[in-house]
């Protein structure tokens, strides 16, 4: 399991709100979502609620992506 990057930009205080429909976060920013946690993290950390953020840029073996196949 590893933390998984979002296309949304990350903003520590976008969730101090409680959302209202499945929120996108902030228009900009410079660094990315990433969440669910990984395997070197607390188990109670590893749900997609729970959420980082860091550079676009940045990389290692606990962070990922999904990959979607539409048919």
């Amino acid at each position: 399991n590893v933390w998984e990057w979002c296309s949304d930009w990350y903003d520590g205080d976008w969730y101090t709100q409680p959302p209202i429909d499945d929120p996108r976060g902030p228009d900009s920013g410079s660094s990315r979502v990433l969440r669910g946690a990984c395997w070197n993290y607390d188990a109670s950390y590893c749900r997609s609620a729970c959420r980082g953020g860091n550079d676009p840029a940045f990389g290692s073996n606990f962070c990922g992506f999904r990959v979607l196949c539409e048919f």
